[in-house]
């Protein structure tokens, strides 16, 4: 039997250090890991994509990273797809929008909620950021508290407060 191959290595972006995976239709996960934390990263992608053969490549993860880095700068990645199959229905929905969220803006929890045609759901939202297994190339970085406060990041928060500079998009600070 042929088993599908899910390929990952790590590499260094101008927040740090991150981990990529990626299948033959695009990046499946995108983390910021030190290198203690790689081990961690491994068993969630072995819990995702159970049966699957995971194969290290960091060249190749070098150059996922550039092009990523090309965002991080403004620029455009030139066909760096992501593949979201896992997740319910509404992350997917949730990552959908995310990714419709300019480079250089910020989003509300609540304003989220209300574009996924779910108002209520805030605390939902939060969540499906939280879990957003592709970290940049679905910008849950972009989303902060109503009150204009930074929120949480999965990354941490220097890492979200660094993304958002880097984007121009640091909230002011609460009065």
């Amino acid at each position: 039997m042929n088993r599908p191959t899910i390929r990952q290595g790590r590499g260094r972006l101008v927040v740090g250090h991150a981990v990529v995976a990626w299948g033959d239709r695009g990046v499946v996960a995108l983390e910021f890991r030190g290198p203690d934390g790689e081990a961690d990263f491994l068993h969630r992608l072995g819990q995702r994509w159970p049966g699957t053969n995971l194969v290290r490549d960091d060249t190749t993860a070098a150059a996922i990273l550039r092009r990523v880095a090309r965002i991080l700068a403004g620029k455009p990645a030139d066909g760096l797809a992501t593949v979201l199959t896992d997740g319910t229905p509404f992350q997917r929905q949730v990552w959908r929008v995310l990714q419709g969220i300019p480079r250089g803006r910020v989003i509300s929890y609540r304003d989220l909620a209300r574009r996924v045609g779910r108002p209520a759901a805030v605390r939902a939202v939060a969540q499906a950021c939280a879990v957003n297994p592709i970290a940049i190339l679905i910008p849950c970085h972009r989303v902060i508290r109503s009150d204009g406060t930074l929120g949480g990041y999965r990354g941490g928060m220097e890492i979200k407060r660094q993304l958002l500079a880097l984007e121009g998009a640091l909230p002011a600070p609460p009065p």
